[in-house]
């Protein structure tokens, strides 16, 4: 039997939990814990919604890689909070974030959710590294668009997207993204380099924005399409379109390793098996009572297969 694989961005998804779910929202010693509810009742539907055999949440072991910032040194350094001699800098969270991330990695372990990172790496590319290797159909629950590149009707990838909080989800297959990009997976981190992502602190090609690199893409494939068009005298790039993707030939050069997930990382063993109940409840009736967990921890728990 082919198994469904569902990836989760787990970063990404606990932000999103932690602006939608009021900070009012906190354990019986009053620590605000809505990132950590937010993020259990997000799980719970999605499996409850999606029924995968495998689940994975994948984690920045390393969110700003030194291997990419040393290819585009502006990657992500806006959200640098501080600078770490010889290790990883220290990401700007906000303050009642932090300390909601170990709960979030306990809980997860106790449950029985596989938890899987790789140091040096970022979530994308352990999420990358695991698309590579399914068997099956996968979905990856994101609210990053970097991920649309690994959309793949062929092999049934799909992108779900929260739209909204983390209450409604747009599924993101091909046809969505040729209609709103003009690309199809593989064409999307073409688009993205090209555009550039303030977000990520890539710098993009000078007066290149989005309509235009998809109309660069339609006319020419690829990004080896588009540079091979700015070195024929006879295509139909305008001069000025010639001059910026001539002169952002450098920025052209390292980019692509820099914006595509990496897509063979050396991983951990794990069990991605969705588990039928959870794996330590001694461990997880104490966290639940500590942190006050409630409702959330247990629609999770009726949601997984065991305890239907």
């Amino acid at each position: 039997m082919t198994r469904r694989l569902m990836l989760l961005d787990t970063a990404s998804l606990y932000f999103r939990a932690y602006f939608g779910v009021p900070e009012s929202v906190r354990a019986p010693d009053g620590t605000p814990v809505n990132a950590v509810r937010g993020l259990l009742d997000f799980i719970a539907r999605l499996v409850q919604d999606h029924r995968p055999d495998d689940l994975v949440a994948c984690m920045d072991e390393d969110w700003r890689p030194q291997w990419r910032v040393d290819l585009i040194p502006s990657y992500k350094a806006h959200r640098v909070a501080e600078e770490v001699a010889g290790g990883t800098d220290e990401e700007e969270v906000p303050d009642t974030l932090s300390p909601q991330v170990p709960v979030i990695e306990q809980v997860l372990d106790a449950v029985g959710i596989a938890r899987v990172g790789a140091p040096g790496y970022e979530a994308d590319d352990v999420i990358g590294t695991l698309t590579a290797r399914a068997a099956g159909p996968v979905d990856v629950v994101t609210g990053d668009r970097d991920l649309y590149q690994l959309v793949d009707d062929a092999r049934g990838v799909r992108v779900l997207y929260p739209v909204k909080g983390v209450g409604t989800l747009q599924m993101v297959d091909e046809a969505v993204l040729r209609e709103k990009y003009g690309v199809d997976g593989p064409g999307y981190a073409d688009l993205a380099l090209l555009r550039g992502d303030p977000s990520d602190g890539l710098p993009g090609v000078p007066g290149v924005g989005e309509k235009t690199a998809a109309k660069l893409l339609a006319a020419y494939g690829d990004l080896a399409g588009i540079l091979a068009a700015v070195a024929d005298p006879a295509s139909k790039l305008t001069p000025a379109q010639r001059r910026r993707l001539d002169e952002a030939r450098p920025y052209l050069a390292v980019a692509p390793k820099v914006v595509r997930v990496a897509s063979d990382v050396a991983l951990p063993p794990f069990d991605a098996a969705l588990p039928a109940g959870p794996r330590d409840a001694h461990a997880l009736n104490a966290l639940a009572e500590r942190w006050g967990l409630g409702g959330s921890l247990q629609r999770l728990l009726s949601a997984l297969p065991g305890e239907e």
